[in-house]
């Protein structure tokens, strides 16, 4: 890519947004970056990809030179970035799968996408209804900062609300400690995150997630992963994003439960989006 320069000592990058990018990702791909040489000092606050699109957008040039989302602008941040003149870049680093995930002592191991949307909405309380104990069901999803919660909306609920008795939590490890302590708890997680112990991953429609699911579209609650700049990346940012596509990136993207993709700049505010 033309857009990397020579490498500076002590260049500063900061990094901030997506959780399921920022806890799983980043950390490791800033690992395998530093042993090629680079004498980078790394910022990394994955704090959801609206603080990250927010950061990128409305702070100066050194406050945020990427951000990190698991979902695409919204209309609103297109139209935000429009008015205010800011040309931002996007690109796709990965793809991702949203695994639903239930107590491991849970007997419910396969769900219809109708019957989780139910569930994530309300109109359905108890596990009994779906096939297992009865018991009600306990709902635990991220919080409204991050680009999981919205895309799960988007992509299981058809834009429902959440059911007002869900517990919104910080980050998927919450999500997964919250459903692992629960007999009677279900959430939702990035691919890397649902392997924990005291979790089972549900099919959805018979289908789980897996690189092979999410790379074909066959899993039904699949999405890309997303880097943002404000115009075209230079200098250490364009190096690091560099590297992220390259092979010895999307190594570290295979290596860690993500799906390698061949990723492809484009402006973000042109084309459709979702999510808030």
């Amino acid at each position: 890519m033309a857009w990397a320069a020579c490498a500076t000592a002590g260049e500063r990058l900061v990094i901030k947004g997506s959780d399921t990018i920022g806890a799983e990702l980043i950390p490791p791909m800033r690992e395998a970056y530093l042993a090629k040489g680079n004498d980078t000092t790394f910022e990394i606050a994955a704090e959801g990809s609206t603080t990250g699109i927010t950061a990128l957008m409305e702070g100066d040039d050194d406050s945020c030179h990427i951000a990190m989302s698991s979902r695409e602008l919204s209309a609103i941040e297109r139209l935000r970035a429009k008015i205010n003149g800011v040309d931002i870049r996007e690109v796709t680093i990965a793809y991702d799968g949203i695994a639903v995930v239930v107590n491991a002592k849970n007997p419910v191991s396969g769900l219809t996408r109708r019957q989780v949307e139910d569930i994530f909405s309300g109109d359905v309380a108890d596990w009994h209804a779906v096939g297992g104990d009865a018991g009600a069901i306990s709902i635990y999803t991220r919080n409204t900062s991050s680009g999981t919660y919205s895309g799960f909306k988007w992509l299981a609920m058809r834009k429902r609300d959440y059911a007002p008795s869900a517990q919104k939590m910080a980050g998927n490890q919450q999500v997964a400690a919250e459903v692992a302590n629960n007999p009677n708890g279900i959430g939702y997680v990035g691919l890397p995150y649902a392997a924990g112990d005291g979790l089972k991953i549900v099919t959805i429609d018979g289908r789980a997630p897996s690189q092979e699911t999410i790379r074909d579209g066959t899993y039904p609650y699949s999405r890309p992963l997303y880097l943002y700049t404000r115009g075209e990346p230079r200098g250490e940012p364009a190096r690091f994003i560099e590297f992220v596509l390259g092979p010895d990136g999307q190594r570290v993207v295979s290596e860690h439960g993500f799906v390698p993709v061949a990723g492809v700049w484009r402006r973000a505010g042109v084309g459709g989006g979702h999510g808030g």
